[in-house]
């Protein structure tokens, strides 16, 4: 099988967004899901979407650092 990042979908309460895609970034997103959900069958792509932003963000060093800045500031007067 695809070593793929995505390994499993937490089961958690959502927050509902309505976001617009591209229609390439939407293709991949199926093909994404379809190799995901293997002999299973087909999954609903967009419960690829929170666990793929988690991923980018927890692999994105500047973002880690800014927040660890901003959770060692001392709170304004």
């Amino acid at each position: 099988m695809t070593e793929l990042k995505i390994t499993e979908i937490p089961d958690e309460k959502p927050v509902k967004m309505t976001v617009v895609l591209p229609p390439d970034i939407h293709r991949d997103l199926l093909a994404y899901a379809a190799l995901f959900s293997g002999n299973d069958g087909a999954m609903d792509p967009a419960r690829l979407v929170a666990p793929m932003l988690r991923q980018f963000m927890m692999s994105d060093k500047g973002f880690a650092r800014a927040r660890r800045q901003v959770k060692a500031a001392p709170p304004k007067k």
